[in-house]
């Protein structure tokens, strides 16, 4: 199915079971420890509401692209008419245009080969017609009025966007208007003259003159920047690991494969404030050679770029890096590794919706959950000019992550620059800040990595991303050594595959014009809109609880009685989000022989399900809803539901996301609750429905014949597997964490990697 083409449901079938009840997890939505032992009648006094997902559009209210059909028979025709009668008897009225109405496979046809050619040559266009049994020039028509169409969407949603800030803005002077009218004159009290100019506007005159003196000194340096050093950087050295937390459950034993190789993250992060005045003026000249350094490094080849012994990766040539940006931000730290990539891709999002992506901390960490864990702005020295983002300079904490226990989080503290160049070109570039203010010693410096924005037709950008980091990697476990050393882990091809996936999914939830067709696909745009927002949270919300980031509140616990997996727990309250309780985490990893894209179909497969769900617990598994999202067809959301073999038991409702990309990809679900669904999927606010995240993160090993990659096509290598899960092991928030719990968690995870293991080892057999 074409990338962002939804098909509506007709005559889905219903999610009423057989003696007309829908079952579901009630108002606790996530797993339940209950569920894991397997205790009947749990649910027993519960109501839902039926959920009818069948959306029902009249064909009037749904949008057909209409071609002009040139008639050449009605044109022979009306001439010999003329011909054979009297200028009494001739209509001069003029005819009536003929319309053809396509069928469904001609626009399926049409709209997946406008995704990859928007603009088809004649050759392919008669091609094309010759398939679809059409005239070259109807589908040439047809084409330009996507085009046209496409065109007036973008101007509509920028139009709205405008809209929006014109009202705010004129709200905002109509407050302004009467806190004017009201004000008072400071000396004595009574009301200000017209054309008085008060306190505030003198203030406010005062403060533009003084960014524009800042606009012309961060110009003025960028005019005079010769490559110069900005400052003396010492050399910095990595810390000690600290020791785990003890919480007083018990201790089974270390954790030599695990606890004592992770470092704690948040040291370097909780102790960095905003910079002081003293600090900006080397930020900007610091972010400006940045900058320069990131176009160069972005546009240069060989022989400071060097084909891979593959083919495939373009490799940094540190000397030849040394020799042309001497300066930089000082020497590699002793024990450090460099990681250096750079990726080139053409991604479908306008260049300027783009930018604001990256500019905003919130969205930019959404855009970038599996990778980017905790993000904050600490202070922004500019907003840009002219009312955009060019020239803005933002001073930033982040925290990066790979979604496994089993490598550590990288911290960095760095300013974020964004400029548009003379050729329309824009760029954004970051730059470590660690050796202007003394701290802790930092375990990643990220030296001029970004990317460069190029603008496309028809709303599409040409990303050339570049990602330069130095990093002390000694607290990576060995199963995950190759592929970080490899840099794909953190990587620009990791950052570009993601972006690439996500504005497709993003393309997806703003398309309004979804065809009819296939049964499940969910067709009401409000009730698509809520139900991908609320995936998104849940994936980052799985993606929280895999890593060992402490952005939320997850401690570690000192002994679980197994090594290779990691048991975290937190309490819930108060979070409309999560259920209120004790909720525990617990996470593995581990490698299996077989190729990435085998493991990603197989675990997505509602069909498989019954071969590692133990909480299926043998009952029929049946996908009741789904949202495409994506040129993939492993990028979805869908709605499963469970109907248990047991009837003492209930069935089960689970929202699950898949995604994949050729570096990643992951299946996260969880079970909700029928009735908050039901309102999510007629457009409802998805915030307030409570979620606990369980899921996999599948990553290549790297070690295949082709390099590091998800496709299967001629893969030796195999696949690196996490898998965790997030359980409510007690409803009331001050009850204690209790052995038994952390012993079934452990045994449910256990067994379920089993499980996985036995079945794919018979496929691939």
């Amino acid at each position: 199915m074409p990338a962002g083409v939804m098909i509506p449901a007709r005559n889905m079938p219903s999610m009423i079971g057989v003696n007309g009840n829908v079952g579901g997890f009630g108002s606790t939505s996530g797993l339940a420890l209950g569920q894991i032992m397997f205790q009947p009648n749990m649910m027993e006094g519960h109501e839902f509401h039926h959920l009818d997902m069948t959306h029902n559009t009249s064909e009037g209210d749904m949008t057909r692209i209409r071609d002009e059909e040139f008639d050449s028979t009605n044109t022979k025709s009306g001439s010999e008419n003329q011909e054979g009668a009297s200028g009494d008897d001739q209509d001069p009225r003029p005819k009536k245009k003929r319309y053809h109405r396509h069928t469904q496979h001609q626009i399926q046809e049409m709209e997946a080969f406008f995704k990859e050619c928007p603009h088809p040559d004649d050759k392919q266009r008669k091609e094309l017609s010759r398939e679809l049994g059409l005239e070259p020039l109807q589908v040439k028509f047809w084409f330009q009025n996507k085009r046209t169409q496409m065109k007036t969407q973008h101007e509509r949603h920028e139009n709205t966007q405008l809209r929006n800030e014109n009202e705010k803005l004129r709200a905002d002077n109509m407050r302004y208007r009467e806190a004017l009218s009201n004000a008072s004159c400071p000396n004595c009290g009574g009301p200000t003259a017209i054309g008085e100019m008060s306190f505030d506007e003198h203030h406010l005159r005062l403060e533009n003159t003084r960014l524009r003196e800042e606009i012309d000194r961060i110009s003025a340096i960028a005019a005079r920047y010769v490559g110069k050093p900005v400052v003396n950087y010492p050399v910095l050295s990595p810390p000690m690991p600290p020791r785990p937390v003890d919480l007083g459950v018990g201790n089974f034993g270390g954790q030599p494969g695990l606890g004592g190789d992770i470092y704690e993250a948040g040291d370097l992060l909780r102790s960095i404030s905003a910079p002081t005045e003293a600090d900006k003026p080397m930020i900007i000249e610091l972010a400006v050679a940045a900058m320069e350094e990131l176009i160069r490094m972005a546009q240069m080849d060989e022989p400071l770029w060097m084909n891979s012994l593959d083919g495939i990766d373009a490799v940094l040539n540190e000397d030849e890096y040394i020799r042309i940006f001497p300066h930089g931000i000082g020497p590699k730290p002793t024990g450090f590794k460099c990681e250096a990539s750079r990726e080139t891709a053409v991604v479908i999002m306008n260049h300027i919706n783009l930018v604001e992506y990256l500019m905003d901390v919130n969205q930019w960490s959404t855009l970038f959950s599996g990778i980017v864990s905790r993000a904050l702005t600490l202070e922004v020295l500019s907003t840009g000019v002219a009312g955009n983002y060019n020239g803005a300079l933002q001073v930033m904490t982040a925290e990066f992550q790979l979604p496994t226990p089993l490598v550590p989080t990288r911290e960095s503290y760095y300013v974020r620059y964004c400029k548009q160049h003379a050729d329309g070109t824009w760029a954004v570039v970051d730059v470590s800040l660690d050796s202007i203010r003394p701290g802790p010693a930092a375990r990643c410096r990220r030296r001029p990595s970004g990317c460069l924005i190029q603008e496309m037709p028809n709303g599409y950008s040409k990303v050339t991303w570049v990602e330069h980091v130095e990093v002390d990697d000694r607290g990576v476990h060995n199963l995950y050594k190759h592929l970080v050393s490899s840099g794909h882990a953190f990587g620009a091809k990791r950052w570009v595959a993601t972006l690439n996936r996500q504005c497709e999914r993003l393309a997806s939830a703003m398309a309004t014009n979804i065809p009819a067709g296939d049964a499940g696909v969910i067709t009401n745009q409000e009730g698509r809109k809520s139900m991908m927002k609320l995936a998104e949270r849940m994936v980052i919300s799985f993606c929280a609880g895999v890593s060992a980031s402490t952005a939320h509140t997850w401690t570690t616990l000192s002994g679980t009685g197994a090594d290779d997996v990691r048991v975290m727990t937190r309490k819930s309250v108060d979070d409309p989000g999560r259920p209120p309780g004790i909720v525990l985490s617990a996470a593995t990893s581990f490698w299996l022989p077989v190729p990435p894209k085998r493991v990603f179909d197989f675990l997505r497969d509602e069909n498989t399900r019954n071969e590692w769900d133990i909480l299926s617990n043998g009952g029929v598994v049946q996908e009741m809803a789904h949202i495409a999202n994506g040129r993939d067809t492993g990028n979805s959301v869908s709605l499963i539901r469970v109907n248990s073999a047991n009837s003492s038991q209930s069935n089960m409702l689970i929202l699950q996301e898949s995604c994949t990309d050729q570096t990643a990809s992951f299946v996260i679900y969880a079970p909700v609750d029928i009735v908050a669904m039901n309102v999510v999927l007629n457009g409802g606010d998805p915030d307030y429905v409570a979620l606990l995240p369980s899921g996999f993160a599948i990553f290549p090993d790297g070690t295949a014949a082709h390099g590091v990659g998800m496709e299967e096509s001629g893969s030796t290598g195999g696949s690196l597997l996490t898998v965790a899960f997030q359980i409510l092991v007690d409803s009331v928030p001050t009850a204690k964490l209790s052995l038994g719990s952390v012993a079934t968690v452990n045994n449910l995870i256990a067994c379920t990697v089993e499980r996985i293991k036995a079945s794919l080892s018979c496929e691939s057999a």
